[in-house]
């Protein structure tokens, strides 16, 4: 490739699998990956996603987390260049509270489970802050959510905290202002996912 056809944002930062990889990683700040993951999805060979992924790393605008002795790679959405990278590459960011948007990210994620999920709340909880990641709301007698929430704790690439509780469990607790179910309501929460308005009802 020569360099009239390098795109703007490889010939803003020197490396096509370098610009591939920001855009993966800044297009989707709430997901993880693992190198042959990456290969596949930006084709490129591993050899150079490597040299990459080191050098992103160096810089901080990447992290890693081990799960399950695989190494998964994320965004590192603290890092003072996170703002401005995800301006470049995310074509999310101008729709991202847009009601006519395409669907969210956890809502590709519950697709799976449709026919047993009857509602999701995602929290925004801090390290080392109580409270859970995700109250599943649905059906669990044949384990499919508790199989579901663990493949979602691998697609994050680091152990999630969550509760699955039966609808009619969630609704009465909620009437009866159970403290559970209140302080989940009361965190900061980052998506909700209810198509029969059992969470937001009565509130």
């Amino acid at each position: 490739m020569s360099k009239a056809d390098n795109t703007p944002t490889e010939k803003l930062f020197g490396s096509k699998t370098r610009a591939k990889l920001l855009r993966l990683f800044f297009e989707n700040p709430e997901k993880s990956f693992y190198v042959r993951e990456m290969t596949r999805v930006i084709d490129e060979q591993i050899n150079s996603v490597r040299r990459e992924l080191l050098n992103l790393e160096n810089i901080g605008v990447i992290k890693n987390e081990t799960f399950d002795n695989k190494v998964y790679y994320s965004a590192n959405t603290k890092h003072p260049f996170s703002r401005p990278l995800t301006e470049i590459f995310s074509k999310k960011i101008s729709t991202a509270h847009d009601k006519d948007s395409s669907e969210s990210t956890w809502e590709e994620y519950c697709r799976p489970v449709k026919h047993y999920l009857r509602g999701l709340i995602v929290t925004n909880r801090l390290p080392g802050q109580d409270g859970i990641d995700l109250l599943i709301i649905g059906n669990d007698k044949t384990k499919k959510l508790t199989r579901w929430a663990e493949v979602i704790e691998k697609k994050q690439g680091k152990p999630i905290n969550y509760v699955i509780m039966s609808a009619d469990d969630f609704t009465y607790r909620k009437s009866v202002k159970d403290r559970f179910v209140a302080e989940v309501l009361e965190m900061e929460i980052s998506e909700i996912i209810d198509p029969e308005n059992l969470i937001k009802e009565q509130e």
